[in-house]
């Protein structure tokens, strides 16, 4: 807030001043300190005038309308009143006897109240000068008193009373309240229903402490509130808004509360805004805002937000402290007076005078200083002092001017400073006032004066011109001036355009209705208007056919327009009322012409007047005497694009985005459709990059075709990846005819009307005809081609026939197919299309005779097709079947002659009829007709094997058949008939099969259970059955005692315990098979207890009969429990091995072995030495066989030195040794084995044939021996004996060959592709030159890929010790085999 001035008398020091505003107005103050004078001061602080009293001033007061000023003394009965108008004191006998104590003017009327010391009332009326007094209204001196807005008054008296009286005087209401009250006051307090009874409560501050509230409609239930003792004693209080009231406490407090009934009694807001001491509150209903002061300082809250501080004032040279606070009525000024009898008037609030020309502004900043300032430009602001409180501002590219009433002083703005040139008076009152950079344009009783404002005296002529011209009664209500041209609109609508340069009118526009305003561009090629209905619009005033467009969405409110400043923008503008400010722009170049286009809509801060437009920045003068932006929310898009784009329309290159921000897509969206809208294509392209998607990319592209920039439109769409709208775009793009241009685009855009109307004024009418075609618009086209191209009216005729035959218009389409024809042999396609159309319609029209004439005529077998289904649809049958059988549609023709009973001709087409339906047909009839052969035919053909199935077995009485059908097709249906024809017979086996087949299992079941048929049933049934029929057989057969059968069902019902409890049962004649199934069960169960079960079972323990331990084998191979398995392989092969199977428990060793290497578990050291044993017992005949002695005489000496495990053959293998190892000339290992044969205990047991030869040996011993072949150890390269599988030197055991039994080569190594068995290559090689069986297989055949292709020696690496495998089995090796 700006200090005005400062009133301060040597009479008031010391002491507090009372004083008054002029009431309405506020351009006065009455000041009166203790001495007898009552000083009039302007509102610039200039001493008005001065009443002179007979004593020290009481009270006083202005009138409502500010007009007249009443003051009473002490020491007169007299009333002084001061005139404002004409500045004249006079005086009127009060008629009173005592001294007078209180004053006070009606807010409604000239009543004036007076009160006295001893209660006493005069009530004066002014008007008419009629007095009427009133004595013993109180009994004591009458201290305060209010006029309500139905005249009634309320006074208070220190006798503790108040009265409620009417303009008469008479007592309407009395209260007493319990001290003395003070500060009466008129409002309405807050209820859920507004009274219209006017104000009717009644407030007074009693004795300083609470406010006591009387509602004048309810008087018996007055309300008093009383306040918190910290607060201290009530200064004073103010009603405002709806009911509130706001209370100044003594201790500084500042407090809010409600009179609603619900609210009473609740603070609404507190604050302590005085330290020590609140001495006056101020509410300003102009202003929204409320003051309190104290301390030295005034506080400012805005009502409608009592949190915030509006703003603080200190006066810190009052050190007394502050005294009275009050505004004038209009909020402009707030005066304050002081404990040291000083009087401050601060500006509160300017009149909102301001102007702008371009980028500059001129606006008032104090009552009498006026700002120039250019913030776009960076000029520094310009006080302009002027002489008198202005009205109104106008500014030019040069200068300034202030006027009031008729007189206008003018300011040159200049780089040295402000000069005021001259002042002029005018004929009458200023409205308005516009300048340019060398004329002045002023409005006046209807009358615009042009003038210029600096010239020479010679000029005076050429000086000035009155508008209008002669003695028109128009009245120009509205002007605006331009470099250029003079704009101004009259009451009667006609605006008129004044070229400056000769003074002469160039144009003029007639308008239904009266102008209001006018708003030209800068340049003067646009102007907005508003008429009398409050209706916007856009004027092209330079035009010569008076263009003008309606503002779309003008609100009736809108009281100005301003233009964009911004030079590449000069199309937008911005219409505004006192709450918002609409943006709209004018788009020049569309497709539709110029439009204007509304944008959208901002809300304006309160009581802020918008000045200047400058790119989306709305700058705006306010009640405080500053300036103050507001953005556009219509240019948002410009806060987050890059600065360099803001001053140039060229899209940039650069392929990177702005920097990115934290608009959500939907903002990204509404604000790409602003800057389209704004025809800001810079900016829109950044917003699509940050979209990112198509959408954005799409709109941009449709704004683009609108705006006929098809350059940058292909730009647009090629980001988009629309292929097709960029050549369409590029095949148009070099067109120089406007209108041809635009109604491609306006195609491409989907608006029709428009682009026929363009196309019809460019210099090609003919595209509106394509379009149209190519539209299937068919009545535009026929009107066009009508037009422009006659010989296109059959082509059109024909397309259009052909669309309404397809939304059944049949009458138009025939007429139409009939225009079409042209009877042009070179266009007979097009004419024969037209003949089918004909006979078509002819057909729908009930003309059959024509149609189907045509029709057969006609070359197309599709048109016969077309008609015969024509004919079929309307129950034409025998027409439809000839159409069809000559069109060669016989599956068509046959099912029409079945609808018409002609089976004759049906007979005759059946052969080149495929449909399976018109065979049915056909076979249906033949069967009702009793030819049930021929029925059967039909029937296969249709695949209706159902039907042939039931004629074989009801009328041809061949069930052969049917059973080959029934096989041959699965038909689930006919299985059940053959089930009931073997029923029907007995044949209940058949039955059953059939009824399985046709999955009718619980008939079966039951069939087989009636008659002994189970087993059957059983054998049927297969893998497709339910686990219910599963358990329903095992049921079956455990009622009959059959456990094997019953356990098998069990089984494959997932019933393992009963199953396994019934194999467990089993004869011992079922015993093989059922322990097999048992071990199975067990093994899919899972189930320990099952297990442990049958184990009891196989050890004997729950019938007393072991079971052959193969079968406790296969049970732990079931349960793949390798381990237990293994131990009992070890078991199974000792006791084959002790009753001389040798060859069996080899195979179950070997089986064991393969099973464990497979599961990756180790080896039994046990079960291996076991088998080397075994394997070598088995080569030694092979060796024999193939009379390599010496390796079999090797074999026999292993085998001999582990004779304990051969006890059933010790002396044969024994005797075979002696004789192998002589032969191979092992003398000494033969000796020893027959010393070893001549022990007693088998001496007896020798073969009689060689007892004597080995006797011999014995006798005379040969102890000469040939030394072994030794070969390196595979992991140490040791040399040792080729038999030997213990190396001393890596202490290993070493793996074997299969063929030889001799221990591995590195150098000679293969393995047998199915066991996985090493073998030395090369004699692998030799055994199968002779052999096809490798020695591990028992007497199995090898498998492919065991001969010499697939075996190949492999140089493996060299096994270290430190690298030796855990067995010797070959797998531990790092073996390679051959892949094929």
């Amino acid at each position: 807030m700006k200090r005005v001035f400062t009133l301060a008398d040597r009479a008031w020091a010391g002491s507090c001043v009372q004083y008054k505003w002029q009431k309405t107005l506020g351009n006065y103050i009455a000041v009166a300190g203790h001495d007898n004078y009552v000083k009039i001061f302007d509102r610039h602080g200039q001493r008005k005038n001065e009443l002179t009293l007979p004593g020290r001033c009481v009270g006083m007061d202005w009138d409502k309308d500010g007009d007249i000023l009443a003051v009473i003394s002490d020491k007169s009965s007299s009333i002084h009143l001061w005139d404002s108008n004409v500045n004249k004191i006079s005086q009127i006998d009060s008629g009173m006897r005592d001294q007078m104590s209180f004053i006070l003017w009606s807010k409604t009327g000239p009543l004036l109240a007076v009160g006295t010391n001893k209660g006493n009332l005069l009530i004066y009326n002014q008007q008419t000068s009629r007095k009427i007094p009133v004595l013993g209204k109180h009994t004591k001196c009458i201290t305060c008193g209010c006029w309500s807005s139905q005249n009634l008054l309320a006074l208070g008296s220190e006798d503790c009373s108040v009265t409620i009286s009417n303009q008469e005087g008479d007592t309407l209401r009395q209260a007493t309240v319990r001290a003395d009250p003070a500060d009466i006051q008129f409002s309405v307090m807050k209820t859920d229903e507004r009274s219209s009874l006017g104000q009717s409560t009644v407030s007074v501050a009693v004795g300083k402490k609470t406010l006591f509230l009387l509602n004048l409609n309810d008087p018996d239930n007055p309300i008093e509130l009383a306040f918190q003792q910290r607060y201290g004693h009530i200064i004073s209080y103010r009603w405002y808004g709806d009911g509130y009231i706001l209370i100044g406490f003594s201790q500084g407090y500042f407090v809010v509360i409600s009179t609603h009934i619900r609210e009473i009694g609740q603070e609404l807001f507190q604050a302590h805004n005085h330290k020590d001491s609140l001495t006056s509150v101020a509410v300003s209903s102009a202003l929204n805002k409320a003051a309190s002061c104290g301390d030295s300082s005034i506080k400012i809250h805005d009502l409608s937000e009592l949190k915030e501080m509006h703003a603080i004032v200190n006066l810190d040279d009052e050190t007394k402290g502050l005294d009275q606070l009050n505004w004038t009525d209009d909020g402009q000024l707030l005066a304050v007076s002081t404990q040291r009898g000083t009087l401050h008037v601060f500006l509160t609030r300017l009149p909102i005078l301001g102007h702008s020309c371009g980028t500059r502004l001129a606006y008032l900043t104090s009552l009498l200083e006026v700002t120039v300032a250019n913030h776009v430009e960076g000029e520094a602001p310009v006080a302009v002092e002027v002489e008198v409180e202005p009205n109104f501002i106008a500014l030019g590219p040069y200068h300034v001017a202030v006027g009031m009433n008729n007189r206008a002083w003018f300011y040159a703005l200049g780089d040295s400073g402000v000069e005021k040139l001259k002042d002029i008076e005018y004929l009458g009152t200023i409205a308005s006032m516009c300048l340019n950079s060398e004329y002045a344009a002023a409005l006046f009783e209807g009358k615009v004066q042009l003038h210029m404002i600096e010239g020479e005296d010679q000029l005076e002529q050429k000086q000035t011109k009155l508008f209008p011209d002669g003695d028109s009664k128009e009245r120009i209500i509205s002007h605006a001036l331009t470099n250029d041209f003079l704009f101004y609109g009259t009451d009667t609508g006609v605006i008129v355009c004044v070229l400056v340069e000769d003074w002469q009118v160039l144009n003029e526009y007639r308008h239904p209705v009266g102008i209001r305003k006018v708003f030209p561009d800068p340049s003067g090629t646009r102007l907005a208007f508003i008429d009398d209905k409050s209706d916007g619009f856009l004027l092209s005033p330079v035009a010569v056919n008076d263009s003008h467009w309606e503002i779309p969405s003008f609100s009736p409110t809108i009281t100005g327009v301003l233009w964009e400043t911004w030079p590449a923008d000069r199309g937008v503008f911005v219409a505004f009322d006192d709450d918002k400010v609409y943006t709209y722009a004018v788009h020049k170049n569309t497709i539709y012409g110029l439009r204007v286009v509304y944008v959208g809509s901002t809300k304006l801060p309160f009581s802020h007047k918008p000045l200047l437009l400058y790119n989306g920045e709305l700058t705006c003068q306010t009640q405080s005497g500053m300036t103050s932006s507001v953005a556009l929310s219509t240019h948002t898009f410009l806060t987050h694009m890059q600065p360099t784009m803001w001053h140039t329309h060229t899209i940039p290159t650069n392929t990177q985005p702005p920097s990115s921000h934290t608009h959500t897509p939907e903002e990204l969206g509404k604000e790409l459709t602003q800057a389209l809208m704004l025809k800001r294509f810079s900016e829109a392209w950044q917003l699509c990059k940050l979209m990112g998607g198509a959408v954005g990319w799409a709109e941009m592209g449709r704004s683009c075709l609108v705006h006929i920039e098809v350059d940058l439109a292909i730009r647009v769409f090629t980001m988009s990846g629309n292929v097709g709208m960029v050549m369409s775009l590029q095949a148009i793009k070099g067109i120089e005819d406007i209108s041809l241009l635009a109604g491609h685009l306006a195609m491409f855009l989907n608006d029709f009307n428009l682009a026929q109307d363009l196309y019809l004024q460019s210099s090609c009418p003919s595209a509106a005809l394509e379009m149209r075609r190519d539209l299937q618009h068919w009545d535009s086209a026929l009107l066009l081609a009508k037009r422009l191209a006659e010989d296109q009216i059959p082509f059109i005729s024909k397309e259009y026939a052909v669309q309404l035959e397809f939304i059944g218009d049949y009458v138009n389409a025939l007429a139409h197919y009939e225009k079409g024809l042209t009877q042009n042999n070179m266009f007979q396609e097009h004419d024969e299309a037209c003949r089918g159309g004909v006979a078509r319609m002819s057909i729908r029209m009930g003309d059959i005779r024509r149609g189907a004439a045509q029709a057969i005529a006609h070359p197309s077998r599709t048109l016969k097709k077309d008609c015969g289904a024509i004919l079929e649809n309307m129950k034409q049958f025998s027409e439809a079947a000839q159409l069809y059988e000559k069109g060669q549609y016989y599956d068509k023709a046959a099912s029409v002659y079945i609808r018409c009973k002609n089976w004759s001709k049906v007979g005759e087409l059946l052969p080149q009829v495929s449909s399976p339906k018109i065979h049915l047909q056909y076979a249906k009839a033949k069967e009702v007709d009793g030819k049930f052969q021929e029925a059967v035919q039909a029937y296969e053909s249709a695949k209706d094997w159902d039907n042939v199935i039931r004629v074989l077995l009801e009328h041809l009485n061949n069930p052969e058949d049917a059973v080959r059908v029934v096989r041959e097709t699965h038909s689930i249906d006919g299985a059940k008939m053959v089930a009931r024809f073997f029923l029907r017979l007995s044949d209940y086996g058949s039955a059953i099969q059939f009824l399985v087949l046709s999955h009718c299992n619980n008939e079966a079941f039951q069939l087989a259970q009636q008659h002994g048929q189970m087993d059957v049933y059983a054998d049927i049934i297969g893998s497709d059955a339910t686990l219910e029929d599963f358990q329903s057989i095992a049921l079956y057969f455990e009622g009959e005692k059959k456990h094997l059968q019953a356990g098998r069902f069990f089984q494959k019902s997932g019933q393992f315990s009963r199953a396994l409890k019934h194999f467990i049962k089993c004869p011992n004649t079922d015993d093989n098979l059922a322990i097999e199934m048992a071990i199975e069960t067990v093994g899919q169960a899972k189930e320990e207890s099952l297990t442990n079960q049958l184990i009891d079972y196989l050890m004997g323990e729950s019938d007393g009969m072991p079971k052959d331990a193969k079968y406790l084998f296969r049970l732990y191979m079931a349960m793949k429990q390798y381990r237990e398995a293994a131990r009992t392989a070890i078991i199974i092969a000792r006791e084959e091995q002790s009753a001389g199977n040798y060859r069996n428990a080899h195979d179950v060793l070997f089986s064991m072995y393969t099973e464990l290497q497979t599961q990756k578990i180790r080896i039994p050291a046990e079960m291996n030495t076991n088998l080397m044993i075994l394997h070598s017992y088995i080569l030694v005949k092979i060796h024999v066989k193939r009379g390599d002695h010496l390796k079999g005489a090797r074999m026999l000496i292993r085998v001999s030195n582990n004779i304990s495990k051969f006890p059933s053959h010790i002396v044969p293998i024994l005797t075979s040794a002696v004789i192998e190892c002589h032969r191979a000339g092992l003398r000494n290992s033969s000796f020893s084995f027959a010393a070893m044969l001549m022990r007693p205990e088998y001496r007896n047991m020798i073969d009689q044939k060689y007892r004597k030869k080995i006797e011999a040996m014995v006798r005379r011993p040969d102890t000469s021996e040939v030394e072994e072949d030794t070969t390196p150890c595979p992991y140490c390269s040791f040399q040792l004996p080729q038999s030997e599988l213990l190396c001393p030197g890596c202490k290993n055991t070493l793996p074997y060959c299969i063929v030889t039994g001799q221990h591995m080569v590195k150098d000679d190594w293969s393995v047998c592709p199915h066991c996985q068995f090493p073998a030395l290559y090369s004699q692998l090689l030799q055994l199968l030159e002779t052999e096809n069986v490798l020695l591990t297989w028992s007497t199995e055949a090898a498998p492919p890929g065991c001969d010499k292709r697939g075996l190949r020696l492999h140089k493996s690496e060299k096994v270290s010790p430190g690298n030796r495998p855990e067995t010797a089995h070959p797998h531990f090796l790092f073996v390679k085999l051959s892949s094929n």
